[in-house]
């Protein structure tokens, strides 16, 4: 009996013949993998080597351009008067690269701290954060923060919106000479079925959001906005909308004594491709019926139907980035478990929430050797010596991988938020365990452009930790001779942008500069 090969394992599991569209940002063609249609992963992986990350900016301007396409559609079967505003939450990644072609693309700005608004104030100053782009400052606000809110307010950008999320942040901003436009963030809606824990700490109850509007109403500033963050992801809908609707009664009870009032923002968590295969979710009618839930609500307390905004940050980057790790040996699994794929890597740095998110999946798959016999197998990281350096965790099932060993060559999708921003850039990592090197891809007048990052050397590492020179001499560059090499900026010959394959999805833009804020 013939023993399944890779190609026969995710024909069966995922009814993928082997070429064509695997996903909405991936493909494999001519037994390449293919990113966003355009950037040949296998190709990077022969030229380049692994370790590497390679980030593709043109897939941000993708999701965006595919939501506010949606939007549009959901607009119009709800007969939504009010706009749709998509903010880039920079929490997920705060990278220049995803951070300004996301406002490229049109987005709204979003922060959680004190140096997202610092950032936002130097693009501001360069002219990337266009004038009538949102900035909305959620979050607890230490005193840099409220004073980076200020600062950037007196630097002339008129549409910087703190988010209330104690009335002591209102008493400390109450005396800003320039007028602000004020949100308020509802506390009731972070847990109000007990299924997000930790959530409910931020935010206003309701006695407070009725002091607040009293207070501005008395000022020279206003109160525009209604935040109600739900949770994370959006994985029931009808129980997402359910309870959101509550908090859409509560809008348009203040509304009836806010005239101000014109912003509702539900918040994030909407759902990405790049986590799992065979993933699908009815992203129009998901806000179809998010519309159809507000108007009426609205329409039962009298009130206009508001702007909404949506934070979309997991949603915008997840699948921009991947990760290429080679396996580098193999060793024999204990007798009945899988043998170990030991990669010449870290997931403990590259796959953070592999650790620190319970169940969290990633799309794992080989660029070449589908035509072997699939095996199963647990992922080790060579660069650590930790028990938790593992992918999957011991509690799930193994993944399914063809049976060359070392030399396969790993596409991990699904890396490009919040992982390099738990892990963070640059510094000392677990283990000393250095960052890979990174190939950055953009787009300029329909070619794609990329830059070389080298990998981390270790010299700087152990330096940073407070070694001297001389013991840090390793068999690599040294950190000058790496510094001195100016990055490499060259066209990828590629696919042009007309040629790209689409499964019912708008066509991907090209990058430019957005006048439009809202649909």
């Amino acid at each position: 009996m013939n023993q399944q090969t890779y190609a026969d394992y995710m024909r069966d599991h995922f009814g993928f013949t082997g070429e064509g569209q695997l996903t909405d940002f991936l493909s494999r063609e001519g037994g390449e993998l293919m990113l966003g249609g355009r950037l040949n992963l296998s190709e990077l992986a022969r030229s380049r080597g692994a370790p590497l990350e390679v980030v593709y900016t043109p897939q941000i301007s993708t999701q965006i351009a595919r939501m506010r396409h949606w939007a549009r559609g959901a607009r119009r079967r709800a007969e939504y008067a009010g706009r749709f505003l998509y903010a880039y939450a920079t929490k997920a990644n705060f990278a220049a690269e995803a951070v300004q072609t996301a406002l490229q693309a049109g987005a709204h700005y979003e922060t959680s701290a004190a140096a997202d608004v610092v950032i936002a104030h130097g693009l501001f100053r360069q002219g990337l954060l266009p004038h009538d782009r949102l900035i909305f400052c959620n979050g607890s606000k230490e005193a840099g923060y409220l004073e980076a809110i200020r600062n950037l307010r007196h630097a002339g950008c008129a549409n910087v919106i703190p988010v209330l999320d104690d009335l002591d942040e209102l008493e400390a901003l109450l005396d800003n000479p320039a007028a602000l436009q004020f949100g308020v963030r509802e506390r009731a809606a972070g847990n109000r079925d007990g299924t997000h824990p930790g959530n409910d700490r931020f935010g206003l109850t309701a006695e407070e959001i009725e002091r607040a509007a009293a207070r501005i109403a008395g000022s020279r500033h206003q109160l525009v906005l209604y935040h109600a963050m739900i949770g994370s992801q959006v994985e029931d809908e009808a129980h997402f909308l359910a309870t959101l609707r509550e908090s859409v009664e509560n809008y348009a009870r203040l509304r009836r004594v806010t005239p101000t009032l014109r912003y509702f923002n539900f918040g994030g968590g909407m759902p990405t491709s790049g986590y799992r295969l065979g993933f699908s979710f009815d992203y129009e009618g998901f806000l179809t019926r998010l519309m159809v839930t507000i108007r009426d609500t609205c329409a039962a307390h009298g009130v206009p139907m508001p702007d909404l905004i949506g934070e979309f940050g997991r949603y915008t980057v997840a699948t921009h980035s991947v990760v290429l790790l080679e396996v580098g040996a193999v060793k024999r699994g204990q007798p009945g478990a899988p043998d170990w794929y030991l990669v010449n890597g870290s997931m403990m740095v590259t796959l953070p929430d592999s650790l620190l998110v319970d169940g969290q999946e990633f799309v794992i798959l080989p660029l070449s050797d589908w035509e072997r016999p699939a095996r199963p197998v647990r992922l080790g990281g060579r660069r650590t010596c930790d028990s938790d350096d593992v992918y999957p965790r011991p509690d799930r099932a193994p993944l399914m991988l063809p049976d060359t060993g070392a030399g396969l060559v790993l596409a991990i999708f699904g890396v490009g938020a919040y992982q390099q921003m738990i892990s963070g850039r640059g510094g000392a990592h677990h283990c000393l365990s250095p960052e890979p090197a990174r190939v950055i891809v953009t787009e300029r007048e329909g070619r794609l452009v990329s830059r070389y990052v080298p990998q981390q050397d270790q010299a700087t590492i152990t330096r940073l930790l407070g070694y001297q020179p001389h013991l840090t001499s390793l068999a690599e560059p040294a950190p000058a001779t790496v510094a001195a090499r100016p990055p490499r900026v060259a066209p990828l010959v590629m696919r042009p942008a007309g040629n790209q394959r689409r499964r019912g999805y708008p066509r991907q833009p090209r990058i430019s500069r957005v006048v439009a804020a809202g649909d």
